[in-house]
């Protein structure tokens, strides 16, 4: 059985008749051998390509031993701190401990270290001093630069240097992976490995480079802000595997940090190849009594389709690490995938989601991108979509079709995020109708972010008007099947650009809804997002315009707070941030006041009423008193703090002031 997976231990190895092996992959999660996993794939491809690869899953970091379970690999080590980053898997954008831990078993934290990467490959160092150490994964790609580090506020130089790794092989690496074992299987020195696209590699100098950016230095962005934002810009302009150049950061101490441009797009057969691999799609037997990896029961019997995304939204890093041009898996690799899940005992008929970054892209955004590369200064579908851009969903619908006509599949459901103004886009109504129909069940998640258009142009997210005519398409959809389905939209609070007026005028949107959030996404600035890069420098690296940002824990729980403005825990909040923005119009009994006044039974000088409370007090006098649910009840008879996205929204008319998003 346990041959099915790779070697976990020296024991395992010798049960393969293995001496050694070529690869040791030390990994920050737990072994799950599934192509949602990023060391899956990695290891499963060298595999299928002859190279043996021994598996250490979140080593004590503490002992440099933990690394020494297969002795020195013969090629090197490769190393990924998770399918997170690490820091966002420990901390939540208040900096506070998380509770637990998805992709360790039993769902335990504190089994990886912060900042993962660098603490991995220096135990490594400390054991081998002369391995071949390459880094790779999510946290390294995106850190594969300086970067500001939210978390200890302040920015850090590459990983690559602080790691003392050899090499950074960034993105999704399949292809990068094979070229490198290649070459090191060759006889070649890690340090000549400076050829492979996709690669970060240390440089003494710029001799052998050709056609080459040179940033802004380590010096110049740590003395401007200016200059950070200027860097990101080119690193931004430069994603696109057509059209980058090599990009090269120099630093006080004499390194010299040099990108390759990105790998190309996986071809439809490549990605074939690489989810068609012989994956055991479970966890690794020996957490079984530990309860298991809580991770893979959110993918176990979910399919990825596609990978990429051309939607460019200014808080998301898929762009640096995917890349824009969408890659998509044939229809009989898929089907067939789904095929094997209906042989599997625990399926109960239902596929829980069929996409990736965004579900309803199946194809490149335009014809030329496969060709020339995505556009350098354009977005294909922000502010409004490119007249060369091809909306069109036939070969999505097709597969769903296909899909939901395999014996003991009961529904297929699509749960990645969909692209509503690239739905808009597309003439023919036939997707929305199956969708509609087939593929959800009562509530469609949708991340319209914001309703403040000003906001939305910061974050890279289309006008609020174009979130209202999806919404009135998509409730004419149902009225045509009879269903009684709703929209629930994801809402983000503190993103750059975003003022108290912009916060209150969601905090209105949300109650004429009725809408009431129960958890609230406040903005995560992590590395290598241009939201990330306006939050630390305060200037939009798209027009170096100067940007308000919220930054002070106190200005996010104002904004935070509106978004919740009915749960009384936050009525004090809501209150300074009212009366700072000069809206006390809004703090009354009137249809449009957000909360009452302060003086009211129910509430002191001192604090707000219990979390336990329902409302907000009575006014007690006069006929016109009125009772402030907390809850308000949605139509499904629910207060929404207990169900806070299952209302219905209601139909507001659109203003100066105030949009739907």
């Amino acid at each position: 059985m346990l041959n099915e997976f790779l070697p976990i231990n020296a024991e395992d190895m010798k049960e393969r008749g293995w001496d050694e092996v070529d690869f040791v992959y030390v990994i920050g999660d737990a072994y799950v051998d599934h192509p949602s996993f990023g060391h899956a794939i990695i290891s499963r491809m060298l595999d299928a390509h002859g190279y043996k690869v021994g598996i250490i899953s979140q080593p004590d970091w503490k002992d440099k031993n933990s690394v020494k379970v297969f002795g020195m690999p013969r090629l090197g080590f490769l190393v990924m701190s998770g399918n997170m980053d690490s820091m966002v898997n420990h901390y939540t954008v208040a900096k506070k401990r998380r509770n637990n831990d998805a992709y360790t078993p039993g769902g335990v934290i504190g089994k990886r270290p912060d900042y993962a990467a660098v603490v991995y490959c220096n135990l490594i160092r400390q054991a081998y001093k002369d391995a071949p150490i390459i880094l790779g994964g999510v946290e390294a790609s995106l850190r594969r630069f300086a970067h500001y580090d939210y978390w200890s506020d302040s920015l850090k130089r590459s990983v690559l240097l602080d790691s003392q790794a050899n090499l950074i092989l960034y993105g999704m690496g399949e292809r990068s992976i094979i070229e490198l074992a290649e070459a090191l299987n060759s006889g070649l020195s890690i340090k000549d490995i400076t050829f492979i696209a996709g690669s970060v590699f240390k440089a003494k100098n710029t001799e052998n480079l050709a056609d080459f950016i040179i940033l802004p230095s380590f010096k110049e962005i740590s003395e401007s802000k200016k200059k950070f934002a200027e860097s990101f810009a080119i690193q931004e302009a430069n994603t696109d595997p057509f059209t980058a150049k090599t990009l090269i950061e120099k630093y006080p101490d004499g390194s010299i940090v040099v990108q390759n441009p990105p790998q190309k797009p996986l071809t439809t057969e490549e990605m074939d190849f690489s989810h068609d691999l012989s994956y055991t799609r479970r966890w690794h037997p020996s957490y079984d009594a530990l309860g298991g990896v809580p991770a893979l029961e959110e993918v176990k019997f979910s399919i990825t389709s596609n990978r990429g995304c051309f939607g460019s939204c200014s808080f998301c890093a898929i762009a640096f690490h995917q890349g824009r041009i969408v890659q998509t898996r044939s229809h009989k690799s898929i089907l067939d995938e789904a095929v094997k899940y209906t042989q599997d005992k625990d399926f109960k008929g239902y596929i829980h989601d069929v996409g990736g970054p965004t579900a309803n892209f199946r194809q490149p955004a335009c014809k030329k991108q496969l060709k020339s590369g995505a556009c350098k200064n354009k977005k294909c579908l922000c502010p409004t979509p490119c007249k060369n851009m091809i909306a069109d969903h036939s070969d999505y619908v097709e597969l769903l079709r296909k899909l939901r006509s395999i014996p003991k599949v009961k529904k297929v459901f699509i749960r990645s995020g969909i692209r509503f103004d690239y739905l808009l886009a597309d003439k023919n109504n036939t997707f929305l109708k199956e969708l509609v129909e087939h593929h959800i069940s009562g509530q469609l998640r949708v991340a319209p972010e914001h309703v403040s258009d000003n906001v939305l142009s910061l974050m890279g997210k289309p006008s609020n008007a174009v979130y209202t005519a999806f919404l009135k398409k998509f409730d004419k959809a149902n009225a045509a099947t009879g269903k009684k389905q709703y929209v629930v939209p994801y809402l983000m609070s503190s993103h750059p650009g975003s003022t108290l007026d912009d916060a209150i005028e969601l905090a209105l949107y949300i109650k004429r809804t009725g809408h009431h959030p129960e958890q609230v996404q406040d903005f995560y600035p992590t590395p290598f997002t241009a939201s990330t890069c306006m939050y630390y420098t305060e200037i939009d690296p798209h027009t170096m315009k100067k940007v308000f940002v919220a930054k002070t824990p106190h200005d996010k729980a104002m904004q935070r707070a509106l978004i919740q403005y009915n749960i009384p825990e936050n009525y004090y909040l809501v209150r300074e941030a009212l009366i700072k923005a000069g809206r006390q119009d809004l703090i009354g009994f009137g249809k449009n006041c957000l909360i009452p006044p302060r003086k009211i039974e129910g509430y002191t000088n001192s604090k707000p009423v219990s979390s336990k409370s329902k409302t907000y007090g009575t006014q007690s006098k006069g006929k016109s008193a009125k009772k402030f649910i907390a809850g308000k009840p949605s139509r499904t008879g629910k207060t929404a703090k207990q169900s806070p996205v299952r209302s219905k929204p209601a139909k507001i008319s659109q203003s100066k002031k105030t949009h739907r998003n």
